[in-house]
């Protein structure tokens, strides 16, 4: 017994060892890259990047980009985050043993791991193409297309978070409120919806921060814009497609300006991880 014993002493040191010289080795990439950032970013982040345009070049800022990045975001929400909760709900709660919720978890597993590139190509034909065709060439790319592209990203992330939300809540606290009489449609939206939220809007933020620094799908759909627009059926302007534009240019001013938006873009992830933490710790439920 005890040499069983010393033996898994030593497999369980090692293990230790090895998971915690990974995380070290995680960490210090993820500092690295913070550092790289905000050392390259802060010289450039001044009143002009939130002003001025992107057609001012070397001279202007990021205002145009930021706005339609907000734009197309908040689209991209509108679209995916009640497909997504509703398709989480029926998974969780409708399908959660039969062979069409396995389906659609096994499609939603491949969505969620599809390359962003593919979804805009997606995207492309079956919008930027057939408006083009239809308009005669006055509606291309778009914003409402880029926003279309996002939700495709986003929609498998607030679904699977959602589906296991809703399975975490206890099945006492089904059955209780079913033994007081209470339909299964009242039950999902004041009891578990309730009790499941702040994991739920949790998902949708996650999805939020992911979206803010997707370029590959936005270069077929929103395409990019020089000046200020809010119109979604115009080329829209993005954050993280101006900051691979200005990388891709000679000029060391461009190249200031997209390590300042990228800064930005780090911060508003960060922001958001940290917000999640918050609600997610100061909302949960005990069920004790």
């Amino acid at each position: 017994m005890s040499a069983v014993y010393a033996r898994r002493r030593i497999v369980n040191i090692i293990a230790l060892t090895l998971s915690g010289f990974a995380t070290l080795i995680g960490l210090f990439f993820l500092v690295w890259i913070l550092w790289i950032t905000l050392q390259n970013g802060l010289p450039a982040l001044k009143l002009t990047l939130f002003t001025k345009i992107t057609a001012y070049a070397d001279t202007g800022g990021l205002a145009n980009a930021m706005v339609g990045s907000l734009i197309m975001d908040l689209m991209a929400l509108l679209i995916c985050a009640p497909i997504g909760v509703l398709a989480g709900t029926y998974l969780a709660e409708y399908a959660s043993s039969t062979r069409l919720g396995a389906s659609i978890r096994f499609l939603n597993d491949i969505l969620l791991s599809a390359p962003s590139i593919v979804l805009g190509l997606f995207v492309y034909v079956i919008i930027v193409i057939p408006t083009t065709e239809l308009t005669g060439g006055r509606i291309s790319f778009s914003g409402f297309a880029g926003s279309v592209a996002l939700a495709l990203i986003g929609l498998p992330v607030i679904v699977r978070t959602t589906d296991e939300m809703l399975q975490l809540v206890p099945g006492t606290l089904r059955e209780a409120a079913l033994s007081l009489g209470i339909p299964q449609w009242k039950l999902t939206l004041q009891v578990l919806m309730r009790a499941a939220f702040s994991g739920i809007l949790t998902g949708v933020l996650l999805a939020l921060a992911r979206l803010a620094g997707e370029t590959a799908p936005l270069l077929f759909t929103a395409f990019g814009n020089n000046f200020m627009t809010v119109h979604p059926l115009d080329k829209m302007a993005s954050m993280p497609v101006t900051i691979y534009q200005y990388t891709n240019d000679p000029n060391p001013a461009l190249h200031a300006i997209a390590w300042a938006g990228a800064l930005l873009i780090t911060l508003f992830v960060l922001a958001l991880s940290l917000l999640t933490r918050i609600m997610f710790s100061r909302k949960k439920v005990s069920y004790e």
